[in-house]
């Protein structure tokens, strides 16, 4: 499963693809026919890819909500980041988007472009309702990017809930 943009390609990584992201990039990436230069795969978001990957194995037929998808820039292949759904639709007809750039590719409009087709795929299942982000208090880029996607601000503590 892919979404096309102007300049990108967001791809989702299949169920045996995922673990590669970890345990196997310089593989994945020939597979793909890609490089990646997105953020650097360590520390919380190491263990947070891994965790996804078992959900992923749990919950196979779901796995669209629940994978990694490379946001990869078309004009050379590089992959330039990741985006996310953190789990499948709640009951409340929300689900929590994630993502993340690797240094040298922000400031280009990369994410903002990737949320907003990123978004309306979500927003074509019937499921889905709301789409909802957390950012810290601090990150002023990322709210910049959900802001320009409409989001809005609707909960604040130690850190800031955006809903689309």
């Amino acid at each position: 499963m892919d979404i096309d943009t102007k300049r990108l390609k967001i791809i989702a990584l299949t169920p045996s693809q995922l673990p590669k992201l970890v345990n196997n990039i310089s593989k994945l990436e020939r597979e793909l026919d890609c490089s990646y230069q997105g953020q650097v795969i360590k520390g919380i978001f190491k263990k947070i890819i891994l965790n996804q990957s078992l959900k992923v194995k749990e919950k196979d037929n779901d796995y669209l909500w629940l994978t990694f998808w490379l946001i990869i820039r078309k004009e050379d292949k590089v992959v330039v980041g990741t985006i996310d759904f953190k789990d499948i639709p709640n009951i409340n007809e929300e689900v929590e988007i994630g993502y993340g750039l690797g240094e040298s590719h922000k400031n280009h409009g990369y994410m903002t472009e990737a949320v907003e087709a990123f978004c309306a795929w979500g927003k074509q299942h019937k499921e889905v309702e709301y789409i909802i982000s957390e950012t810290e208090s601090d990150n002023f880029p990322s709210q910049r990017v959900l802001q320009k996607c409409g989001f809005i601000e609707y909960y604040r503590d130690e850190t800031i809930w955006w809903k689309l």
